[in-house]
């Protein structure tokens, strides 16, 4: 079989929002880059992920042309809400920081990106298979492998920008000994619910209950996501949208409960949570971003806005290098990158920590309890310590 020979400037593995991010910011600078996904759009677009933005990604898809419908569509939010012993704690985010997140799910955010990408010109291909990473040392001449409607396929670049997700090729590629990988496993999941409900209430909800965490949240005026704490052991099908219903009331307090509007699940699943972090995120000609160089729990809302970040970075380093001819901003990728999700892993570590229940052999048992409940009871009283969770939620600079 023939090998059909391709060139650009950057090659992007990955088409989720971190890779169409980074490819579309390119493009609007002038730099040729094509896109690989193994999975087909719908695919992409089927998964449910992250609905909470900072402003710095806010901002950053602003820069990439894809705003006008997150500006039309999308809910800012001055302020977020902890439920504890049955209370309600509004946590002025506005007020306290002078900033605010905007709530617009990551699926229309990734859908923004694909209309911009088809509209750029620039190459996606869907459905590759076999995706391979070759030559990616400092000295060396990247190029990328795969096969496509029965034809193998060489591209030529001068960058890898692996943004490929947990399980993808790029940081697997890396050998063991150059690569550092620090995780924590928590002991339970995340159930989730979408469903075309109105949310019940117009801020999000974290609920620290002694059945459990429970989360309130939103991706419309009209589309609500809502979430339990469950056993790793759990499966979904074992959860009817009833039990689901019924097991969310328990949580919330009685005032909440009576205003949630229910409804048959669009979607439903189990995400296990870990906190996890790669170093570095830079080999020779190759860079990790978003998901392929780190997990963060999803208790702070982090995710989405890491990715963005990083692709931040790795595009201004990449501009710097083309229209500068200088390498600084791509050796100081990582350093930077990590400096700022460490910051965040923080922050998802202690808001996980704080907000659920762990089992009796975990961090918490009887005196971890009187901790979190200490530790809440603070923040409700402390000013300070509100200041510290708002500057986070809403997102530390770049």
């Amino acid at each position: 079989m023939s090998t059909v020979t391709h060139r650009t400037q950057v090659a992007i593995i990955g088409a989720g929002p971190s890779g169409l991010l980074l490819g579309q910011l390119l493009a609007r600078s002038g730099i040729d880059n094509v896109v690989l996904e193994q999975r087909s759009p719908d695919y992409v677009l089927g998964r449910i992920r992250a609905g909470v933005l900072e402003q710095t990604a806010v901002d950053l898809l602003a820069e990439a042309g894809v705003s006008r419908r997150m500006h039309a569509e999308g809910l800012p939010h001055d302020g977020v809400v902890l439920c504890f012993d049955g209370q309600l704690h509004r946590i002025d985010l506005h007020a306290l920081t002078g900033k605010r997140v905007m709530v617009y799910g990551q699926t229309e955010v990734t859908r923004d990106l694909m209309d911009a990408r088809g509209a750029s010109g620039q190459t996606t291909v869907y459905e590759a298979a076999d995706v391979a990473i070759h030559d990616w040392s400092l000295d060396g001449a990247p190029r990328v492998t795969w096969t496509a409607g029965g034809q193998s396929h060489e591209l030529h670049a001068d960058f890898i920008a692996g943004c490929d997700g947990f399980h993808g090729v790029c940081r697997a590629s890396v050998p063991q000994d150059a690569i550092t990988l620090n995780e924590k496993v928590y002991p339970f999941g995340w159930l989730g619910l979408l469903s075309d409900t109105p949310p019940v209430h117009e801020e999000l909800i974290y609920v620290h209950h002694e059945r459990g965490f429970a989360l309130c949240s939103q991706r419309s005026r009209t589309r609500s996501r809502y979430y339990v704490q469950c056993s790793l052991q759990d499966k979904v099908e074992d959860w009817s949208d009833e039990a689901f219903w019924a097991e969310l009331k328990r949580r919330l307090p009685a005032s909440v409960a009576a205003d949630l509007v229910t409804g048959p699940s669009l979607e439903k699943s189990i995400a296990p949570l870990r906190s996890f972090v790669a170093e570095p995120l830079r080999f020779g000609r190759l860079f990790l971003a978003g998901d392929a160089g780190h997990i963060v729990p999803p208790t702070g809302a982090k995710g989405l806005n890491l990715a963005a970040s990083d692709v931040g970075y790795l595009w201004q380093g990449l501009v710097e290098h083309y229209r500068g001819a200088s390498m600084a901003g791509l050796d100081a990728y990582s350093q930077r990158a990590l400096a700022r999700i460490w910051k965040a892993e923080r922050f998802s570590w202690w808001m996980t920590s704080l907000m659920h229940r762990f089992p009796e052999t975990g961090v918490t048992g009887p005196f971890g309890e009187r901790m979190q409940q200490a530790e809440l009871a603070y923040l409700f009283e402390s000013k300070a310590a509100q200041t510290v969770l708002a500057e986070n939620y809403v997102g530390l600079p770049m």
